[in-house]
């Protein structure tokens, strides 16, 4: 495996800062869109609402900063844009929403996809990944100068952040037929290099990353089927490939920060493809499932400790944290195929020390 920088993936319709203080989301449904912020530092979860004149379009996206403001990209015609949304002081009628106006992007060439990437883990910068078969741009749009910041070739998708400063970006690159994750240097103009390269025409993505302990989190075809992978961020080791792991149709969505040098021991969350929650370490052969909890909004953050933090919000709370913590052995899950004949006893002079 080579190794040498970032990779990015589509915003979720609910985003948490870099830092976990505020999260955001779209909010409501029909005629009735607007984005809503939640603070989550702090004893207890609250949501503000957000609301503008007009309610926002279905395929609108936000994303949540470190200072409290919320990000929105929106599709107005063929022009895309982008800008700053926060709470202002209250008023006689209530709270009102303060907005502004960042930039917009308007492509040439309809065939140009463009979304949000996950939040900048500086907490101030936010980007925007403008991909069609041409080539891709990676487009600043909050946290400095608005405007493009990196050109690749190819169409690229997915996005991890593999470092704290919001320097190293990872994309999946569709090229020649196949996927490669590359490392794009945003402060070296967007320079590219190879970041997984497992076999010559496997399909190998990176779908998250921990700049801690440097665990990344793969999906590739390379054993012969997709399956879920890990490796280290700069290590000569190859790519394992955890056989508790195969045929699991689940994508992971955090991984547990602060175990610098401990790659084995983080806890890894997966969203599972029946709608439950999977609870993982690298060191472990087993996943620990459970059930989500009602009104999940489909993501979470760890905590330092190994405490998981999922929002949720139902119809009697609206907005709501809910903690699990992995524990240190889970229970292996129940298998339906019979288990293996148990091996032959080795006499203890044939034994292998």
């Amino acid at each position: 495996m080579t190794v040498c920088a970032i990779e990015i993936t589509t915003t979720a319709p609910f985003t948490i800062a870099a830092d976990g203080s505020y999260a955001a989301r779209l909010a409501g449904d029909g005629e009735a869109r607007y984005p809503e912020r939640w603070t989550l530092a702090g004893p207890e979860p609250y949501a503000v609402p957000l609301p503008l004149a007009q309610p926002e379009e279905a395929d609108s996206e936000v994303l949540a900063l470190a200072d409290g403001r919320v990000l929105i990209h929106r599709r107005v015609a063929r022009r895309h844009a982008f800008a700053l949304l926060y709470p202002t002081g209250g008023a006689a009628d209530g709270p009102r929403t303060g907005e502004l106006p960042l930039g917009s992007v308007e492509p040439a060439d309809e065939g140009v996809r463009i979304c949000l990437l996950p939040p900048s883990p500086d907490g101030r910068g936010a980007f925007a990944l403008a991909a069609s078969a041409a080539g891709t741009t990676v487009w600043q749009v909050a946290g400095g100068p608005f405007g493009q910041v990196a050109r690749i070739p190819g169409r690229c998708s997915g996005g991890v952040w593999l470092d704290r400063a919001g320097r190293m970006l990872a994309l999946d690159r569709e090229l020649d037929g196949t996927t490669k994750a590359v490392a794009v240097d945003l402060g070296r103009g967007g320079e590219v290099s190879p970041l997984l390269q497992i076999a010559e025409g496997s399909d190998d993505r990176l779908l998250l990353a921990d700049p801690d302990s440097g665990l990344l989190l793969i999906r590739s075809d390379a054993p012969g089927e997709p399956r879920l992978g890990w490796g280290v961020l700069g290590s000569s080791r190859p790519v394992r490939f955890p056989e508790c792991l195969r045929g699991e149709a689940g994508t992971p969505f955090a991984v547990q920060p602060g175990q610098a040098l401990m790659p084995e021991s983080c806890g890894v969350a997966l969203r599972l493809e029946h709608g439950g929650i999977g609870l993982w370490r690298p060191a472990d052969r087993h996943v620990f499932r459970l059930p989500a909890p009602d009104g999940w909004l489909g993501t979470g953050l760890w905590s330092p400790e190994g405490r998981l933090h999922l929002p949720y919000a139902t119809a009697e709370t609206p907005c709501g944290v809910t903690g699990l913590t992995l524990p240190v052995s889970p229970p292996p899950p129940v298998r339906l195929d019979p288990p293996p004949a148990a091996p032959r006893p080795v006499p203890l002079q044939q034994a292998p020390l």
